[in-house]
């Protein structure tokens, strides 16, 4: 199923977050991770996820280090922060509350 991106676009933080709460990860991982997790629902673009990336680090919910890979090339490891993960149980709250009113207006049967 196509999602419409309006819809994704209030929530790639908080799936970035939720992301990396769990292990570090460069950027062509979380992608395909994101991708693998949701079904293939959500399919983030590099341009999308890049800017994410940076905004957060910005922020200090993520930090950045460098590490060769097996082939030699030099990956950039994304970590969540202290204040990124408080950032996501927020978040992860917020999110509750949306999306259970949401389903409480969608699911409500319309007056007669």
């Amino acid at each position: 199923m196509k999602i419409d991106k309006s819809l994704m676009s209030g929530s790639t933080t908080l799936l970035v977050l939720s992301l990396l709460a769990g292990e570090e990860m460069y950027g062509y991982q979380m992608i395909t991770e994101l991708s693998r997790r949701s079904s293939h629902v959500f399919d983030l673009k590099e341009g999308t996820l890049y800017p994410i990336l940076h905004g957060l680090e910005a922020d200090g919910l993520v930090s950045v280090r460098e590490k060769k890979s097996g082939e030699g090339r030099t990956r950039k490891y994304y970590r969540i922060t202290r204040r990124g993960r408080r950032a996501l149980e927020e978040r992860k709250e917020a999110w509750a509350v949306f999306r259970d009113q949401v389903d409480a207006v969608v699911n409500s049967a319309a007056p007669a």
